[in-house]
């Protein structure tokens, strides 16, 4: 961000504030604290989700003469640079500012003091936590979401539900005098080693690598037909340490016959997919995705793999829960089925990324071998049974379902854990040495656990059976 500031416009200011010899002096707006050190500095901070809301009410993007653009351009702009420039001088200011100020609510803005703030992200970072979940229509959207959750009638369906992305989160902090919401990335900034354990932090810095979202396509519409960078493709091209792996689990799956498109069916000559690919995107015949692509049944409760370089997506009439590597969004559309976005506009198409990172031999045999309901036990006693679902060796994340209608120990493996009660209608996290107070989680419902907050067990509060899927990294 210093680079929109010129240094001798820097210096003048500082002039003006040397020139003052009675009084107070205010500097205020984006980049104040470059002009320098303050006797009292207030940080001002909004979440990003705030951030898309506002933009799709017409604001425009920081520092810009570029007016009135469409929101998706808004969103990629803020999204790979106003909000990283931001980031940085947040992680500097966050151990020093004397005021948090939350102007996330228009309007209603809520401010405390510095170190009751930061004295807040501390306890947060011992004991497990949820995060503000906030939900999106898309064109492909169902309606499981807004059934289940109750949520408001949108004039669409919703499509994507944000439950468990702290780049994309928010905490709520009560304060007793008011409630502070805040983005939860800066509690990955403020307390990295005590919320992603020791390995953890040192493998991925001040990064959470793990990601829970929705993706409803009950009643809906296929996702687009994509592919992940490789991870050498995404280093070579985009300066990203990791790529995202991923996985669907799926939460419910109804209709005539619910799928997942995955993998390349054998004996795919390369040439001819993307050639016919290429047809479809240059306004041809449509892409004949089920004469390229496997197309698997799934049920309630399959996982489905997804390592990088997999042509992939979700079928109609499914409601999965994704959980993957979150490397920012590098997500490369193959083919859109034809339609266009709720704008009116079709969405973009990666075609020479996408093709460039298909990996061919993943085909039907491969497919099924590898990453179909990859199941192995782990645990089985009279308290309930422990399963490794996933994921692909060469996905760096490991998921475990625990099943009990009593109470399940949960090891720690110097990793931060990620849940979600997938079966059942509520269990309780408890700790095994009284380190924080216990969390209930109902169903369809994500939190975190941080490394600090130790050992602790799933238990059923009513003897009903429930199932948990969990997601670590691995050692």
């Amino acid at each position: 961000m210093k680079n929109f500031y010129p240094e001798e416009a820097l210096c003048a200011a500082r002039g003006k504030i040397d020139a003052v010899t009675d009084g107070l002096v205010l500097v205020y707006g984006v980049g104040a604290s470059l002009v320098e050190r303050a006797d009292i500095t207030i940080y001002a901070d909004i979440t990003r989700w705030e951030i898309q809301l506002r933009f799709r009410k017409g604001q425009d993007n920081w520092h810009t003469a570029m007016h009135d653009l469409p929101q998706r351009a808004k969103y990629k702009r803020g999204y790979f640079a106003e909000w990283r420039w931001g980031d940085r001088i947040k992680d500097k200011l966050l151990p020093v500012f004397d005021y948090y100020l939350d102007t996330t609510s228009a309007g209603n803005p809520a401010i405390v003091p510095g170190t009751a703030y930061r004295d807040a992200l501390s306890k947060a970072a011992a004991q497990p936590f949820r995060m503000v979940p906030y939900f999106d229509p898309g064109v492909w959207g169902g309606d499981w979401m807004k059934t289940h959750f109750d949520l408001p009638e949108n004039g669409s369906n919703y499509a994507w539900s944000f439950d468990g992305v702290p780049e994309e989160n928010s905490l709520l902090l009560d304060f007793g005098s008011c409630v502070v919401e805040t983005p939860a990335l800066n509690l990955v900034y403020a307390h990295p080693r005590e919320l992603l354990g020791d390995c953890v932090h040192a493998r991925f810095g001040k990064e959470f690598p793990i990601r829970f979202d929705m993706l409803d396509t009950m009643h809906g519409q296929n996702l687009s037909l994509q592919v992940h960078p490789l991870t050498e493709y995404i280093q070579s091209h985009f300066h990203m340490h990791y790529t995202q792996d991923e996985s669907y689990y799926l939460l419910d799956a109804a209709g005539e016959a619910p799928c997942v498109y995955l993998g390349i069916k054998t004996g795919t000559k390369p040439e001819e997919m993307v050639s016919a690919l290429q047809a479809a995107q240059n306004g041809g015949k449509p892409f004949p995705a089920e004469k390229f692509v496997n197309k698997i049944p799934v049920k309630k409760h399959d996982h489905v793999l997804i390592p990088a370089g997999t042509v992939h997506c979700s079928g109609a009439d499914t409601m999965v829960l994704e959980i993957s590597a979150t490397p920012y969004i590098f997500t490369f559309k193959l083919w859109d089925w034809g339609r266009v976005d709720l704008d009116g506009k079709p969405r973009p198409i990666h075609l020479e990324h996408g093709a460039a990172n298909i990996q061919w031999y993943r085909n039907t045999e491969w497919v099924h071998r590898n990453l179909v309901n990859a199941v192995a036990e782990v645990y089985t006693g009279e308290n309930g049974t422990v399963v490794r679902t996933g994921l692909h060796e060469r996905e760096f994340l490991d998921t475990f379902r625990f099943t009990t209608s009593s109470a399940l120990p949960v090891h720690r493996n110097g990793s931060v854990h990620m849940l979600n009660l997938v079966d059942g209608t509520r269990a309780v996290l408890r700790s095994k040495s009284d380190a924080f107070p216990p969390l209930e989680l109902h169903y369809a419902e994500t939190c975190i656990v941080p490394q600090a907050a130790g050992d602790y067990e799933i238990y059923s509060p009513d003897g009903s059976e429930v199932k948990v899927i969990l997601a670590c990294v691995r050692n």
